[in-house]
């Protein structure tokens, strides 16, 4: 374990330090002033992320959050209407950014165990032409989809979803935090992934491994109107090629290294499904996230759980329904093993 001297992290992929090619990169960084589009390094981060995602543009911004943030308002005005699923990130975690700074109105639909969103929910949800509702404008999806045990969607389920909310003339949104997770799970590319949709975030300091920012992709117009949202959001950076640097090693490095933290998320469901007392179940786990809970009779709370297992020198995540672990760039086998370990010590 290289990112911490005492604790084993497996909080989340955030916690992930960049790796000596990236800080190299950092240091040696040509930049410019991106506010005025002459950071170099910057434009060469963007241009591959268009190429990646099989957009016309892209734009660098600090956080996964800006960049979904930034989307929506690029896409909506006061009074619209988007679409998404209850256990979205968008509406969990992002402290109904769209809603306070945007007046965006999000309305929720069931998601499936999978992370899906059924069609037909969807409908349901469509706002009729009445003067009395808002206007329904956006449906947004999420892949991987973090609080649906990290399930990856599917080109053809995607496809499907786009031309339904195409049919509706709305517009289609991928939150794509993980989507080099999804596209690793799938043996198949981000492009076949993310050519569906109209917009995308995704991040880059999450499994990527780079210290900071995400990339927002699109056409050459919303990237226009997105760019315009990231300076009202105050998200305008000087001589950020030197972030950007980073970005650059990630996506040339860091997507081949996903495999692993999949077989390490595996190693550790199987682990954990032997261990008496805790809750899970192996098929579920498809990419980098391990959920499970505990069995009444451990007499342990989740809290009580976490607080047991850091007295152990082990961080892991969650909230008050689940435990999540997350495996990343910096988890070992080792680390598999002496974690499994410290949980069957505070169980027994």
């Amino acid at each position: 374990m290289t990112t911490n001297t005492e604790f084993l992290d497996f909080r989340s992929d955030t916690v992930t330090k960049p790796t000596p090619q990236m800080r190299e990169a950092m240091a040696k960084a040509v930049v410019g002033d991106d506010v005025y589009g002459e950071d170099p390094t910057v434009n060469q981060l963007q241009e591959m992320a268009a190429e990646i995602t099989g957009k016309e543009a892209a734009l660098f911004v600090p956080s996964g959050t800006m960049g979904n943030l930034a989307s929506l308002l690029a896409h909506s005005g006061r009074g619209d209407e988007i679409i998404v699923g209850q256990r979205a990130h968008i509406f969990l975690f992002e402290a109904a950014g769209a809603a306070a700074l945007g007046g965006v109105n999000i309305s929720t639909i069931p998601n499936q165990d999978d992370g899906k969103l059924l069609i037909e929910d969807i409908e349901a949800a469509i706002r009729p032409p009445d003067a009395h509702q808002p206007i329904t404008r956006l449906v947004a999806i999420e892949n991987t989809h973090n609080r649906c045990d990290g399930a990856s969607l599917s080109a053809e389920y995607t496809q499907s979803i786009a031309d339904f909310v195409h049919s509706k003339g709305l517009i289609f949104h991928l939150d794509g935090a993980r989507i080099f997770n999804a596209a690793a799970d799938q043996n198949t590319s981000v492009k076949a992934l993310t050519e569906p949709v109209d917009s995308l975030t995704f991040c880059l300091s999450k499994g990527l491994s780079a210290p900071v920012g995400s990339v927002i992709c699109g056409s050459k117009e919303f990237i226009k109107r997105a760019h315009r949202i990231r300076k009202q959001l105050g998200g305008g950076m000087r001589q950020a090629g030197i972030l950007a640097a980073a970005g650059i090693i990630a996506l040339q490095e860091s997507p081949q290294k996903l495999t692993k933290d999949h077989r390490h998320a595996r190693q550790l469901a199987e682990g954990l499904s032997q261990i008496p007392g805790v809750i899970t179940d192996p098929e579920k786990q498809h990419t980098n996230m391990v959920y499970f809970s505990l069995e009444p009779g451990t007499g342990l709370s989740l809290s009580d759980f976490r607080e047991k297992v850091a007295s152990h020198q082990l961080l892991i995540g969650g909230g008050n329904d689940r435990i999540r672990m997350v495996t990343h760039q910096w988890i070992t086998d080792k680390d598999i093993e002496t974690a499994l370990d410290v949980i069957k010590t505070v169980l027994n």
